[in-house]
């Protein structure tokens, strides 16, 4: 490398600007997260469900709570309003009191219309009055549009997919733009919710934090180098290094065509923290070496050669804490799991390879360099900490019983329940709209049927919609749900329409009176025809829609439980004989939509969790026992590690941090974290046990001594590198760099402690043996 070291250097930044190129070609993902596998039968449902009626969760919703909305300036800035989003680029359709339709029956052609309530823009108070009268006589809109009790308005827009994705101004900026300008008309606080909005406004707090951490990365870990080195070259070689790490990373996405989602978007900065932690071994161990050698060439060649292995072994198993989540069957953790471990791996290389390369063109270097990392009071404590494993082992293993204990308790309290709104900050104004529409409108999360009669044409016969009937009746007695959307609602509403309005005929029609109307809704316009939002063209499929409250996943999973069987029985047994009907007469009814899906992610990530971090404790024992040859040194030596993870879990429980898509994380990552300790630990061991000819007990007490303070050096850095996630406004972000950061405390300390107490005891044992 010293004898090329230009022309890698240039390739280096070659490539480096080529993954730079790729960087800007990534974008940000406005999708909710796939957490379930593809071959998951719940997932395939809701993507045939979403082929079939479209994306539900792509409905925006605006909302406002007056009394006042029918007094004529404040309803004709409503319409004013409600056809200036219209007209935005990317709004598919829009529903709302100014712009609702009646349904009219047409005699001469034997078809029914679907009127305008409000063909032209009011011009007076009465013609208000007769709007809000037409209105209260049609019951389809009541609990829809406006509230039941009349004290909130709702606007419901449909927005095209591709008009969210990919872009910066998208319509719901415009839309934004246009609710605040009716606010301020009126001093009437409007509402936004939906899932576009709030991915809308998660992205860009994605996209905020992205450049937030990989900037604090660059301080925290830059000022902590100075600290340890005091020299700015070291500081800006090492930062140099790792942040190539950084701009690959993001350049991998690039080239793999995967979005930033919340996960991803962390890795910049990761990169850069444990690219400086990379360095720092490097670094103190060149230091020595110059000191040792007196010559820069010889001392880099030897750096080279010494440290390199280590490295690539402790790299190797940080790698394999990341990147065992790729194994998974979900694309949201596979796509992290991929960038993460290329990422780990090509920041390693690019770490062994430009470091004597930089260095070899600097010749700022103090001998005594490598004594300012010396401390007396950490000195003292590592002194300690031998004490402690030489004369109190029982002490050590009494305590290590009761936290674990402790811990224990701890972990049987954690819950894995999660809201969809979990992620957002406490005082978010996200939050505050959601309750407004679960408070007047009981919620805007979708809970979906997906009926499949068996053949075509059937949906619309008396029998099955008899049967939806029933089962929204079920529904209704659960209190979560808001009213349905179904091809019952629209029959109810096609039949007062064919009543001339009556709002008494709002019911579903006897057999007879369903073949009346089945002469007029044959010929209903096709432009008009808005049966298709409830049924496909064969009419073989049908849906029934509800919005949900934000309730949780128990609570979600509760719903299913209790609400599946109903339907199965609703549809599939005979009330007269009790026994399930015919094969060819039978109907599937599956639930299905959004929360649905989230609810049985969120259970996903809890298996997933106990998968992973199993095969990161397997996969990481075999590499051990690949690197050292010695499995019985090696099971000992894992439990050091393992150790704070199941402390960490016992904090959770103790803290009411849920399991969820981040915190699911901390467990195999850590624990890859952690086994570089160790890495560390037993090479320098070993070198003294077997090269040095020293004793056991000598050799422990050399590694404690000399390898404690590079274990707590490389600590302290990866805790305040994963501390800076606390500066983020999601708390799944926060519980994730909390827990880590601690977590990598307990490895060092239970490292430092525990395994050295362990090795004297294995030896006692073979020595009594």
């Amino acid at each position: 490398m010293l004898k090329h070291r230009l022309g890698l250097l240039v390739a280096y930044i070659g490539l480096t600007v080529f993954m730079g190129y790729q960087a800007t070609k990534v974008r940000f993902s406005y999708e909710l997260p796939q957490i379930l596998p593809e071959s998951n039968p719940d997932f395939q449902l809701y993507e045939s469900f979403k082929a079939r009626y479209g994306e539900n969760s792509n409905v925006l919703v605006i909302g406002v709570a007056t009394d006042q909305l029918f007094t004529f300036p404040i309803f004709r800035d409503w319409y004013e309003l409600n056809h200036k989003i219209k007209k935005i680029s990317g709004v598919k359709d829009i529903i709302s009191s100014a712009n609702l339709v009646e349904i009219v029956r047409n005699d001469s052609l034997k078809r029914f219309d679907f009127r305008q309530i409000i063909p032209n823009k009011p011009i007076t108070q009465a013609e208000v009055d007769s709007i809000k009268a037409k209105i209260s006589r049609l019951p389809f809109y009541q609990g829809f549009i406006i509230s039941e009790d009349g004290k909130a308005h709702l606007m419901a827009i449909m927005l095209e997919q591709d008009a969210l994705n990919h872009t910066l101004n998208t319509p719901i900026d415009q839309i934004k733009r246009e609710t605040l300008a009716f606010e301020n008309l009126h001093g009437l606080k409007v509402h936004l919710s939906g899932m576009p909005y709030i991915r809308s406004e998660y992205v860009a707090k994605v996209r905020h934090e992205i450049v937030l951490f990989s900037i604090l990365a660059v301080i925290v870990t830059g000022l902590i180098l100075l600290f340890f080195f005091r020299s700015w070259v070291v500081m800006l070689i090492s930062l140099g290094a790792a942040l190539v790490g950084a701009v690959w990373s993001v350049g991998f996405m690039g080239l793999l065509g995967h979005e930033i989602t919340q996960l991803t978007s962390l890795l910049p900065s990761l990169m850069v923290v444990i690219g400086v932690s990379n360095t720092f071994f490097w670094t103190k161990k060149y230091h020595e070496e110059f000191g040792r050698l007196g010559n820069q060439r010889q001392a880099l060649q030897s750096t080279t050669e010494r440290i390199g292995e280590t490295t690539f072994w402790t790299n190797l198993m940080a790698t394999i804490g990341f990147g065992v989540f790729s194994l998974t069957g979900s694309k949201f953790l596979a796509e992290f799991g991929q960038i993460a471990a290329l990422s780990l791996l090509c920041t390693y290389i690019i770490g062994l390879a430009l470091l004597p390369i930089l260095y070899s063109y600097s010749s700022a270097l103090i001998e005594k360099q490598p004594r300012r990392l010396e401390n007396k009071n950490i000195s003292f404590f590592l002194k300690k900490i031998d004490g402690w494993v030489h004369h109190r082992a029982p002490v050590i293993y009494g305590s290590v019983a009761a936290l674990l204990i402790v811990a224990l308790v701890g972990l049987t309290q954690i819950k894995n329940t999660g809201f969809m709104a979990d992620n957002l900050p406490q005082n978010s104004p996200l939050l505050n709209d959601l309750d407004f529409f679960k408070r007047y409108f009981k919620g805007v999360m979708a809970f979906e049927i997906n009926i499949d009669t068996g053949r075509p044409g059937r949906v619309l016969m008396p029998q099955t919609l008899t049967k939806i009937n029933l089962l929204q009746k079920e529904f209704a007695q659960c209190p979560e749900f808001t009213k349905p959307l179904s091809v019952v609602e629209a029959t109810k509403f096609i039949y007062q329409g064919y009543r001339d309005g009556d709002s008494k005929y709002f019911v579903v029609p006897d057999a007879l009176e369903l073949s009346k109307l089945a002469e007029y809704a044959g010929n209903f316009k096709s432009n008009d025809n808005r049966l298709s939002s409830f049924m496909d063209s064969t009419r073989r499929y049908t849906r029934v829609s509800f919005q949900i409250k934000d309730v949780g996943t128990h609570r979600i999973a509760a719903l299913c439980a209790l609400l599946q069987p109903k339907i199965d029985s609703l549809f599939n047994i005979d009330t007269s004989t009790g026994k399930q009907v015919e094969k060819e007469e039978r109907y599937e009814a599956k639930i299905t939509g959004s929360s649905v899906v989230f609810s049985k992610g969120n259970d996903y990530l809890l298996q997933n969790l106990v998968e992973s971090t199993l095969l990161v404790i397997v996969l990481i024992a075999i590499l051990m026992v690949v690197a050292f040859g010695h499995w019985r040194l090696i099971l000992i030596a894992l439990v050091p590690s393992s150790l704070p993870l199941v402390m960490t879990a016992g904090i959770m429980g103790f803290g009411e941090i849920p399991l969820n898509a981040a915190t699911t994380l901390v467990f195999s990552i850590t624990f890859g974290l952690s086994s570089s300790s160790i890495v560390h630990f037993l090479t320098m061991y070993q070198d003294e046990f077997r090269n040095n000819k020293k004793s056991v007990s000598e050799a422990i007490s050399t590694t404690i001594q000399f390898a404690g303070i590079s274990m707590f050096y490389n600590a302290i850095i990866l805790f305040a590198g994963f501390v800076i996630f606390t500066a983020s406004s999601f708390r799944e972000t926060v519980a994730l760099g909390i827990l880590v950061a601690i977590t990598v405390l307990m490895g060092m300390l239970s490292n430092l402690i525990l395994l050295p107490t362990f090795l004297l005891w294995m030896n006692k044992k073979l020595v009594n043996g």
